[in-house]
């Protein structure tokens, strides 16, 4: 344990010692509590802050919590409230680095996933698909009709099981870092008519309109054009699997505080609660859909939403249709055709 009179001393003892708890006196000689609890949020974010304060009001608990602090210990206080107190931060510090270390593991069993799959089963794969295609090229003179059709029926599967791997690799391996290099300003409406394309044949097979509703001009996001129109396609493509024969499908975009919703609204089965909560995570099926797939299509969408600093939410009942809504941060222009960005006056320097 260590203790500082000041709060310039406190954060050279919080950068020496990298402790797991800090308490923090909101009135100290030199920098304010409020000045060092946001300090040791830039030193490290998993460090847990408790406020003790002599002038105890809702406000200044209020503000401390705004500002990082786990909790708040007026004074004068027991000996007994202060190891309580204590005691809950340390569990908060333990549940923060096992959270922590969970994600990392976590992430550690996607790349080594891709690795296993590709070399454990695509290699294996490929080479049984193209000695499929040798055997049936030397047998096709000799071979029977019910003998090419097995061959045939072989290398279908093959190739089936071919796909199920390339999708689950598209899935741990979508490179965050190589699509926001690819970044630029993008108006939504062009990404959106990419994805409507995509759908529009499936969508007149069930006798699906298409709708869209885009606010003039555009909203302008910085990002990539075509892992954008990926994502929307993947959302449009599930209102389109499914919703009924013969209903609608519509895709919206609004703007609202520097941000663009892309909503895409069916009539379809929907989504119960249960599934809800987890139908943006990987390899989860909503059940009694009555479609194939592996469940990994919207978590795509998400981790390219959120590559470019946005958000996914989903409204949905049983038997009353969902609505999928992709949210972005949208640029500002002086002119809406025009060239560059928008100049935030504060930014400005002496005229």
């Amino acid at each position: 344990m260590a203790v500082a009179r000041d709060g310039n001393r406190g954060l050279e003892l919080v950068e020496e010692f990298e402790p797991d708890l800090v308490f923090v006196d909101l009135k100290m000689p030199g920098i304010s509590g409020f000045e060092v609890l946001e300090k040791i949020e830039e030193i490290d974010r998993t460090i847990v802050t408790i406020v003790i304060t002599g002038y105890a009001t809702v406000s200044s608990a209020v503000d401390a919590m705004k500002s990082g602090a786990y909790d708040f210990l007026p004074k004068p206080f027991t000996p007994d409230e202060f190891r309580l107190v204590t005691r809950r931060g340390l569990e908060k510090r333990a549940l923060v680095l096992e959270t922590m270390a969970l994600r990392r593991e976590k992430e550690m069993l996607r790349e080594n996933f891709a690795a296993i799959v590709s070399h454990e089963m695509k290699s294996p794969l490929n080479a049984v698909q193209q000695n499929l295609f040798v055997v049936a090229h030397e047998l096709a003179d000799s071979a029977s009709a019910e003998q090419r059709e097995r061959l045939e029926r072989m290398q279908a599967r093959i190739r089936d099981l071919l796909q199920v791997v390339d999708t689950w690799l598209r899935c741990v391996s979508v490179d965050v870092d190589a699509i926001k290099e690819r970044f630029v300003p993008v108006a939504v409406d062009a990404p959106i008519a990419r994805a409507v394309e995509s759908v529009e044949t499936h969508a007149t097979r069930k006798s699906i309109e298409l709708h869209t509703l885009i606010g003039e001009p555009a909203a302008v996001v910085m990002g990539d054009e075509g892992t954008l129109a990926e994502a929307l396609t993947n959302v449009l493509g599930n209102a389109v699997k499914y919703s009924y024969e013969g209903s609608k499908v519509t895709v919206t975009a609004e703007r609202r505080d520097g941000l663009v919703d892309i909503a895409v609204t069916d009539t379809g089965i929907g989504i119960s609660e249960e599934d809800r909560a987890h139908i943006l995570d990987d390899f989860y099926r909503a059940g009694g859909t009555g479609e194939g797939g592996v469940g990994i299509g919207l978590a795509i969408c998400r981790r390219i939403v959120e590559a470019h600093d946005g958000s996914m939410s989903v409204e949905s009942a049983i038997g009353q249709g969902s609505t999928i809504t992709v949210t972005l941060p949208t640029i500002q222009f002086d002119d809406p055709h025009g060239p560059g960005p928008k100049e935030d006056p504060a930014k400005k320097g002496p005229q």
